[in-house]
């Protein structure tokens, strides 16, 4: 048999390469500005189109390449930033494979342009699937500007994986905000379909924080310090009444480098403990100094993933930093043995003589029982206590086999009664049905939500005075992306600015104190994809608002209440199950009910 091994020509290993390095715009977008970070950057600019499967652009002021550099850059593992194998485990760079630019040009288009601070002329370089197609002197600033077009254009099968522009936007977000935290001190700037999303100056870390997530946050914030041998830590946590029920805002950077790491998450949630409601997740912007030597990052292509040779001890010095911090800000309850001041004894009372006790004195006429005694009417004591003998009098004499003739009385069917403050039991002719309320609440909300969505004008009502709520510019984005649905539902805008919302109109179904919960809880199902399966953004919109304002397990509810919820149910579409595909209710026979007591 004739040999059937061979080596793989360069641009198919690029390829391949790139299934693991580039899975969507978005990590281009990481790959591009970690490198711009690695150039020395002051100031960074990305240019996005169509949620960058049409353009990803990343504009930078550092020190640009040679023309040499620049073709070499394109060569799988050719890096400026490590030397030999003892520089993997010293690193101070974003960037050490050599692998974002190779593959990131074997799926796309690229244009280069780059130039050194101390050269007249810079170098452009066009670079499609790998081939370079021309090698150019031009007039260009100095640093580099790469912009990657048309992605995937030669892998229609991974392009076609992409996910709509909404969620693909939101993982460029994510990435761009990851890398903006990481480095208050570099400026930043954000452009998507020709709108700024964001324009991040230089600035301290409480800033920058501030500038990506909104001014709201700034008063959520308790800051974080300690240096030992072993670590220093930075940041900041939320305040424990800030916890949400989904896991975001949360950011580890260790030395500047954005990582993921359940252990440490860990350590911060049990930092917490006593403190948050059972589901809830704290927010925290959390940043980790350690020697280089001692972390390992080159685990996974994607860098976010880190081996640390202390991980118990950093474990515990995590975990007892912020339980201080929380104490000293008094976020946390502590134990106070001092004495209160307040019930010290005034400087003046001490010159003042002593007090004498108080004399008592008894009235020797009184006399409780006597019948002239009158307490609180004008009757005596025989006409007061008459009314009370006769009702007890009337319960003695009534015959027992009047209430059992009362309970007959009853109708058979349709009684509901409150189990647990959670579930609804109501009778029926072939048995029993037993009811979850609040799933059965958010099934009934859905469907007149999404009715007054699609089809029908929802009824608005004004408030007397505009709510101001204040969000992050890709929530802002987002709001004004969804402007006209939320107003089918019945709000209405006052105005929407980049760092807020007014809101003068409300449907008539919520209350003015459940705006902010209701829109903050759309905006994370929007960016969580809840539930995948959505035909739409009408669907997500009605089940997010089905699901905040839906009663919760808890709330107890009167007889009137309960057979509303019942009727309102079964006139549904689809009244077996939740939005969210639970099943809203169990039917009992009365055979299954025999059987549960027959059975031996």
């Amino acid at each position: 048999m004739s040999d059937i091994i061979q080596l793989l020509p360069d641009h198919v290993a690029n390829q391949i390469a790139a299934g693991e390095v580039v899975q969507r715009p978005a990590s281009v977008v990481k790959e591009l500005l970690e490198n711009a970070i690695d150039a020395g950057a002051t100031s960074i600019k990305l240019i996005l189109k169509d949620a960058g499967r049409t353009l990803v652009q990343v504009i930078d002021n550092g020190i640009g390449m040679s023309p040499t550099d620049a073709r070499l850059s394109f060569e799988r593992h050719a890096t400026s930033k490590i030397k030999d194998a003892q520089d993997l485990f010293n690193l101070n760079t974003k960037g050490f494979r050599g692998e974002a630019l190779a593959s990131i040009a074997a799926i796309a288009h690229v244009e280069l342009k780059t130039k050194q601070e101390n050269e007249e002329l810079g170098t452009q370089l066009k670079i499609e699937g790998s081939k370079v197609i021309s090698q150019d002197v031009i007039s260009t600033t100095t640093g580099t500007s790469i912009a990657v077009k048309n992605l995937f254009f030669n892998i229609p099968a991974r392009r076609n994986f992409l996910k709509s522009d909404t969620i693909e936007t939101r993982h460029i977000v994510d990435e761009f905000q990851r890398v903006a935290l990481a480095h208050p001190n570099i400026a930043f700037l954000l452009h998507h379909n020709g709108n700024e999303i964001y324009h991040l100056k230089e600035s301290n870390l409480r800033k920058r924080i501030v500038s990506v997530f909104g001014a709201k946050m700034n008063e959520k914030l308790v800051p974080i310090n300690e240096a030992t041998d072993l670590i220093t830590i930075n940041g900041f946590v939320a305040k424990p009444e800030f916890a949400k029920k989904k896991r975001g805002e949360q950011f580890f950077f260790v030395n500047d480098r954005f990582i993921k790491s359940s252990y440490l998450h860990h350590a911060v949630t049990n930092a917490f403990e006593g403190l948050l409601e059972n589901g809830y997740h704290p927010s925290y912007f959390l940043y980790l100094t350690v020697p280089a030597n001692s972390i390992d990052i080159n685990i996974h292509p994607t860098k976010t993933e880190i081996k640390f040779d202390n991980e118990k001890a950093i474990y515990a010095i995590l975990r007892a930093t912020i339980k201080h911090s929380l104490g000293q800000y008094n976020v946390a309850p502590v134990l106070d043995f001092n004495r209160d001041s307040t019930l010290d004894t005034p400087y003046e009372f001490k010159s003042k003589a002593s007090t004498s006790t108080p004399k008592i004195t008894v009235d020797p006429n009184f006399n409780p029982f006597k019948s002239e005694s009158n307490f609180s009417t004008g009757t005596s004591n025989t006409q007061q206590w008459e009314p009370s003998e006769l009702v007890i009098e009337k319960t003695i004499t009534t015959p027992q086999e009047e209430l059992f003739s009362q309970e007959e009385k009853e109708p058979e069917t349709g009684k509901t009664f409150q189990i647990q403050k959670k579930y609804l039991l109501s009778s029926i002719k072939s048995g029993m049905v037993l009811i979850n309320q609040s799933l059965a609440h958010q099934r009934i909300l859905y469907e007149e939500f999404l009715e007054s969505i699609t089809v029908n004008e929802a009824m608005s009502q004004q408030l007397l005075f505009p709510v101001h709520i204040s969000f992050s510019s890709t929530d802002i984005e987002m709001i004004t992306a969804m402007k006209s649905e939320l107003e089918n539902t019945g709000f209405q805008f006052e105005s929407i600015t980049n760092e807020a919302v007014v809101v003068k109109g409300i449907p008539t179904s919520i209350t003015e104190s459940q705006i902010s919960l209701i829109l903050e809880q759309l905006l994370d199902d929007m960016k969580l994809e809840v539930p995948e399966s959505s035909f739409s953004q009408f669907d997500v919109m009605a089940k997010s608002f089905a699901k905040s304002l839906a009663i919760k397990t808890g709330t107890t509810l009167n007889t009137k209440e309960q057979e509303s919820l019942v009727h309102d149910l079964f006139s549904c579409k689809e009244p077996t199950v939740s939005p969210f595909g639970k099943a809203t209710f169990k039917t009992l026979t009365l055979k299954e009910i025999d059987a549960i007591f027959n059975s031996h």
